[in-house]
């Protein structure tokens, strides 16, 4: 089933978190051959994207293929995120969000990310800025609050943005004083949903389709975003979305053959459209996603941790998963980072 975000409609409900180095153009391809409909590729900072910044540019980098696409901003400069905006619509992102929930201490010292929980009047200057700016769908992620627990700050944001014409909200059930810690709050996603009548997409703690299945039953959202599930499990999104439609079907559960040409093709990614070093450095994360919870997975990570020849890494992956056992488990999370 699909959802509609302003006159965009998402052909599933099941959308891919922004993941700092880690849903860049490889994963996102990798992740739509196996059923993500929705992604986001990594956050941008506004005023490094106004200057320019090589390196932002780069991480912008798209393909036809890789559709549709949203774009996350981070700022608190009203005039700088409606700049930074209209680059992004010009340059053919099908949506805009905004972050007003990144916990991390450099972003919330500048007033960004979930500082902006603290100062709801400066947040809604800065929705009402960038909606006026673009004429693409704009939304907005946030936390359930800075240190308050009650959701009640999420809600505050949530109307704002309602007002100033946003087409959705994202809900991290967590504050920004928990960081990535403790469990989700899907009691508070639910109270944000009651307060406006624009789509609210929970996220936070979602890892299997039996969670997405209490998400939803809890808090009444309209859609979910995922974060580190998809890390080297890019069959969940077609299991979540199973979930979200009321299909009481099996998992998917990949074969090890699957698994392992899955694994050959993101590295063939990886060294096609940013080269064999990057590539090669790149594996060193990537294989520890797929090869999470397999037997006898340290070697064939520190073997791919000491070389720079990506040949060389394709022949240890394909060594690796030829031995394994025909009962293997099914892909797991990689306890790296939250969403």
């Amino acid at each position: 089933m699909a959802l509609q975000i302003g006159a965009l409609r998402l052909p599933s409900k099941i959308i891919q978190s922004p993941l700092a180095a880690c849903s860049d153009l490889p994963f996102r391809l990798i992740g739509r051959e196996k059923g993500l409909g929705f992604c986001y590729l990594e956050m941008v900072s506004a005023q490094s994207l106004t200057r320019e910044n090589a390196k932002t540019r780069r991480m912008l980098n798209t393909t036809p293929a890789d559709k549709p696409l949203g774009a996350q901003l981070l700022g608190c400069d009203p005039d700088m995120m409606a700049a930074a905006a209209r680059i992004l619509e010009e340059m053919g992102f099908d949506l805009i969000d905004m972050n007003l929930g990144c916990p991390v201490k450099k972003v919330v010292g500048n007033g960004e990310g979930s500082a902006l929980l603290k100062n709801p009047a400066k947040a809604g200057m800065v929705f009402r800025a960038v909606r006026g700016a673009v004429k693409i769908p704009v939304t907005m992620k946030t936390r359930k609050g800075f240190s308050d627990p009650s959701g009640d700050e999420a809600v505050e944001l949530a109307k704002r943005a309602e007002d100033a014409g946003l087409c959705a909200v994202t809900i991290h059930g967590r504050t920004q004083a928990q960081g990535y810690s403790g469990k989700s709050d899907w009691e508070a996603i639910g109270k944000v949903k009651r307060a406006v009548k624009i789509p609210v997409i929970g996220n936070g703690d979602v890892l299997t389709p039996a969670d997405a299945a209490r998400l939803v039953e809890m808090s009444g959202c309209d859609g979910i975003m995922i974060g580190r599930g998809g890390l080297g499990n890019p069959w969940i999104y077609r299991n979540l979305d199973a979930a979200m439609n009321g299909r009481r079907e099996p998992p998917y559960v990949p074969a090890i053959a699957e698994r392992k040409e899955t694994l050959l093709k993101h590295l063939a990614l990886e060294r096609s459209l940013l080269g064999d070093r990057q590539a090669a450095l790149n594996m060193r994360r990537i294989t520890v996603w797929y090869t999470q919870g397999l037997p006898r997975n340290k070697a064939v990570r520190v073997a791919i941790c000491s070389t720079m020849d990506c040949d060389e890494i394709a022949r240890l992956i394909a060594d690796f998963f030829d031995r394994l056992p025909a009962d293997v488990p099914p892909p797991s999370v990689p306890i790296l980072l939250a969403e």
